[in-house]
């Protein structure tokens, strides 16, 4: 079948598109080599230190730039041209897994230097993710941003599957040096992608004006911050998300000492439950690309999902168990997470979308810090079959949780029916906008939000926008 009569099909709609099918490959490409370094940083750290405490460190190293930064990456995703910022990111990337291998090659690295990499890749993060979720829209269009989404989904996943099992062999028959190396060349693929992409086929909306004062930054960023509190389709899945990537998604803090310690596995058996997981996640992703659009409730189910296989794979700790267990806990995860992704994408505004996703993306990955310090404290004085458990568990309770307050909210079940309310100027203190109907045309908007009103609390999860809510005193609030 040709391209065009494979983009026909409904689970490739986004493939009509030119510059997507180009950032499709460049993507299936890098991110093969991401999952390798993955998996081969891990089992570095763990080799050298010994110690399932280690990996939560770096993870965290990795990761809290994220959480600190990340919102100004949702600004630079409004204010600066999305490609051109792309390539330079990437690049960068690229730049540092080589540094990484160099050091591995030669038998110089040492814990502190994967520390100052993964700080160095953490900075880099906060940015490329907010903008590489929301180029999306610019290489499809509204109508097919949900499909793409999965899409990107099912090729992270996809590479989930190829990657561990690749470094893993990779590790057992050459070095682990030799997973880096291929990273950094893999950037090379993406970057190209991003090159030969044609301007003139962008779905390109003028970007914000850049601000001018460190108040104009807080003022923007802000923006983006007030529209997550105020909009119940947006803040379900941040808080829903980021609890359970928290509390259940730090594979790589606990997979490795599960493999080694609990199941008397190597580097070989760690690829391949890494790689079960990237299967459930890669069926769960195709699956949603075959839909129109996202449902709040696939969050919920999503999150019970992931906590059960996790709760599974501790509680029978055997080898023929953990691989379907956390190809479960695979696919309840992106189940959860791609639709969160795409509900959000569906009803955000284009002019506040960098900034909206940098609050998911900054609450999701920088919750890394947090949750791999947990785990890793947990494997290292409970052992790794409790921290799974634990964090399984405790994610059940957390989709559970979503799950009762949806059904008080039958409203928020069906967005589709939502009708897109009138975006237009609004004077400073005016109600914030309510979220457009998934597909509907986006007027221009503009928000404006004073730095004190991050320090205000917001309105009740579930709330409608613009409801009034009783105050509670500043600092009450607790961080979803």
């Amino acid at each position: 079948m040709t391209v065009r009569g494979l983009a026909g099909a409904e689970a490739l709609r986004a493939f009509r598109h030119r510059n997507y099918r180009l950032f499709f490959a460049g993507q299936a490409v890098s991110l093969v080599g991401s999952w390798m370094q993955a998996v081969a940083q891990s089992w570095l750290v763990l080799t050298i230190t010994n110690d399932p405490l280690a990996l939560g460190v770096v993870a965290a190293a990795q990761w809290t730039p994220v959480l600190l930064l990340g919102l100004f990456g949702g600004l630079i995703a409004d204010a600066l041209p999305k490609r051109q910022t792309l390539i330079v990111v990437e690049s960068l990337m690229g730049v540092l897994a080589f540094v990484l291998g160099a050091l591995t090659l030669a038998g110089t690295v040492q814990v502190w230097m994967v520390l100052v990499l993964a700080v160095l890749l953490g900075c880099l993060n906060a940015v490329e993710m907010p903008v590489r979720q929301a180029f999306a829209v610019e290489m499809v269009g509204r109508e097919d941003i949900v499909n793409a989404v999965a899409l990107n989904s099912a090729t992270f996943n996809g590479a989930r599957v190829v990657g561990p099992a690749v470094a893993g062999l990779a590790i057992a028959a050459f070095d682990i040096s030799v997973a880096f190396i291929v990273n950094g060349l893999s950037f090379a693929a993406v970057v190209v992608a991003l090159f030969l992409m044609r301007d003139a086929e962008l779905h390109r909306r003028p970007p914000i004006p850049r601000p001018r004062s460190i108040g104009e930054v807080f003022t923007s960023v802000g923006e983006g911050v007030a529209y997550v509190r105020v909009t119940p389709l947006v803040i379900l899945p941040v808080v829903v998300v980021g609890l359970a990537a928290t509390l259940a998604m730090n594979f790589q803090v606990t997979i490795p000492p599960f493999a080694r310690d609990t199941l008397g596995g190597d580097a070989t058996d760690f690829g391949f439950l890494m790689t079960a997981s990237g299967i459930g996640s890669v069926a769960a992703a195709l699956y949603l690309a075959t839909r129109r659009r996202p449902s709040a409730w696939a969050i919920a189910v999503g999150a019970v999902v992931l906590g059960a296989g996790l709760v599974m794979a501790a509680a029978l700790p055997r080898m023929s168990v953990a691989l379907p267990a956390l190809l479960i806990a695979g696919a309840g995860g992106i189940w959860m997470a791609a639709n969160a992704n795409t509900l959000i994408q569906s009803v955000v505004p284009d002019e506040l979308r960098g900034r909206v996703l940098s609050v998911f993306t900054t609450i999701f990955a920088g919750s890394t810090p947090v949750g791999g310090i947990f785990a890793g404290a947990l494997a290292s004085a409970l052992g790794p079959a409790a921290a799974l458990g634990i964090g399984g568990a405790a994610t059940i309770v957390v989709g559970g949780a979503a799950a009762l307050w949806l059904r008080r909210r039958a409203d928020l079940a069906a967005p589709a029916a939502r009708r897109p309310a009138a975006l237009s100027i609004r004077p400073r203190g005016a109600p914030l906008p309510e979220p457009l109907a998934p597909g509907a045309a986006t007027p221009a908007v503009s928000i404006a939000v004073s730095p004190a009103a991050l320090l205000e609390p917001g309105p009740a999860v579930g709330a409608p926008a613009g409801a009034a809510q009783p105050r509670t005193r500043p600092g009450t609030d607790r961080r979803s």
